[in-house]
């Protein structure tokens, strides 16, 4: 069994050539169809000397075109690094430097940057660029660094699929940003992607598929899938790869749009959707319930599953989707791109948490304790650990065999990978997710998790987002501080929501200070940006002679 990516993808062409792959706007590709778009760039690549292990950057926003890419890149053995398309020049040198990429595949509307990046990087010679799908006709300079055209890499290439034989051995990098630092390459084996990111473990059962268990699927009805975020974040490519290894149809597009969403919901009949939180929910559901009155009016009751994953999916939130959508099952997943997916939750109504996420505990999932050790998941009821994946665990960092070492452990000869993120044991094999450890605020020797303190902003009808930091403070070592978003129109009186909070909050988790921002800061995939919201909340901090609200004053 090669149980390598490329191997699985190329194994749902063959059981269904002439079903839709993927979707983007009005075009549509299918199976067969991208198995030979992707086997010309491969076959250009392998002419430019890129070959296995060597890293090739995917610098692109959602489109037929980046689809293509990564699988000529799993084709050739070749490893692809995910470059989120925010980046400015500075984040853009830091990453293609520490992936030692050999080449780049970019939307030629990014050519100015590249041009300005590429210079700095003596191994990086290759270039391809693509159409970016919301400025097709951009014809950006590609001369000052040598780059193409994806229409001349493809020129004259075979469409044969001649590579040769591939391993479960062969690496997969995602990069992460997470919430704090710089990005890191978080390296996996091909097969334990595959097992715990790419469906090759069923998420519901814990049980093990075989190599072609997926292609079966593909050989008959596909479902219509809809992942919302862009394909350079680890959970939505997992998503996209999952999908096409089972025949399915995956609609991508290049710009979140919630009222465009549900145009395509509807239009497309989407069967399943794939969101990031609160930071897609909440402006969907807003878009959903506002659509009468804005002259619209959506449907939606073809989605039978709604997913949210990798950011917080708050209790009042969920209440709304719950109650437009009676049929619709909900889950509520919790990982990280370091141990993929370690538990998954369906959300009841009259089961949902304000603590954060309530989830079943995978088969390989552990929490670990103060002492370093496993808890126990039956007898360790209400004890708060480490969450972490045994089993099918990362290598490691790339170039970074410090973090390493603190993130992949050996426990009792067994080895586990620990990111940091903090969840409560519950009965019944249940885990309630708290959030990471180092956003924990110590106040008073009392520990607080800043997601349960969002889920009770959140409740509040006036926010629209939050986040929530510790600050320094004198007193009590560290205050509580959101940093709030406040509804269109809407005004946040502080000590209002104060009260507010306290029937949902114990005393010491309430935010001692309170800074009204025009958008809580997070990255293009939605992910809670805590180090920028951390400044904002220290910049608007009042100095000592202004400061007179005292030890439990807000400020607005």
């Amino acid at each position: 069994m090669a149980l390598n990516l490329a191997d699985l993808f190329e194994h749902a062409v063959d059981a269904a050539p002439d079903k839709v792959s993927v979707q983007v706007g009005d075009r549509t590709v299918t199976y067969a169809e991208l198995e030979r778009e992707s086997n010309r760039l491969a076959h250009y690549l392998a002419g430019q000397g890129i070959g296995k292990g060597d890293h090739v950057g995917l610098y692109s926003k959602n489109s037929v075109e980046h689809v293509i890419a990564l699988l000529a890149i799993l084709k050739i053995r070749a490893v692809a690094i995910n470059v989120n398309f925010r980046y400015v020049a500075g984040e853009l040198e830091y990453l293609f430097t520490n992936a030692d990429l050999k080449a780049l595949v970019h939307d030629r509307v990014y050519a100015p940057l590249v041009a300005e990046v590429a210079p700095k990087l003596g191994g990086l010679k290759t270039f391809v660029a693509v159409p970016n799908p919301l400025e097709p006709t951009d014809a950006s300079d590609l001369t000052p660094f040598g780059g193409i055209t994806l229409e001349e890499a493809l020129s004259g290439q075979s469409t044969e699929r001649d590579f040769g034989e591939r391993s479960p051995d062969d690496i997969h990098v995602i990069y992460t940003g997470g919430t704090t630092g710089f990005p890191k390459g978080v390296m996996w084996r091909h097969e334990d992607f595959w097992r715990v990111l790419g469906g090759g473990i069923d998420f519901m059962t814990g049980e093990p598929l075989e190599e072609y268990d997926q292609s079966k699927q593909a050989a008959g009805d596909g479902l219509i899938t809809l992942p919302l975020s862009p394909l350079m974040h680890g959970g939505a490519q997992a998503s996209l790869l999952m999908h096409l290894f089972a025949g399915q149809v995956t609609i991508l597009e290049p710009k979140f749009d919630p009222v465009k969403t549900w145009e395509i919901v509807d239009r497309e009949k989407v069967q399943m959707m794939f969101m990031t939180g609160d930071a897609m929910a909440v402006p969907l559901i807003d878009a959903y319930e506002a659509g009468p009155g804005n002259g619209q009016s959506f449907d939606g009751q073809s989605l039978f599953a709604i997913a949210s994953s990798a950011a917080i999916f708050s209790k009042s939130v969920k209440e709304r989707w719950m109650k437009a959508f009676p049929n619709a099952v909900f889950t509520d997943s919790v990982g990280s791109t370091e141990t993929g997916f370690q538990g998954t939750g369906l959300q009841d109504a009259s089961a949902l948490s304000t603590d954060g996420p309530v989830v079943t505990a995978g088969n390989h999932t552990a929490v670990i304790g103060d002492d370093g050790h496993p808890l126990d998941l039956a007898t360790d009821v209400g004890k708060i650990g480490r969450t972490a994946r045994k089993g099918h665990v990362p290598v490691g960092y790339y170039k970074d065999p410090e973090k390493s070492a603190k993130t992949f452990v050996e426990i009792d000869g067994e080895r586990y990978a620990i990111p940091g993120d903090y969840a409560r044991i519950e009965t019944d094999n249940r885990l309630t997710l708290l959030g990471r450890g180092s956003n924990c605020i110590n106040t008073g020797g009392e520990k607080v998790y800043p997601e349960e303190v969002e889920a009770a902003i959140k409740a509040h009808p006036d926010v629209y987002d939050t986040l929530v930091v510790g600050v320094p403070d004198e007193r009590y070592g560290q205050a509580v501080a959101a940093v709030i978003e406040p509804r269109p129109g809407a005004t946040i009186e502080v000590e209002e929501l104060r009260t507010f909070l306290r029937a949902h909050l114990s005393g010491y988790k309430l935010p001692r200070a309170v800074t009204i921002v025009d958008e809580v800061p997070r990255n293009a995939t939605g992910k809670a940006q805590y180090p920028k919201a951390k400044e904002i909340a220290l910049a608007s901090r009042p100095t000592p002679e202004t400061d007179t609200a005292g030890s439990e004053g807000a400020k607005a």
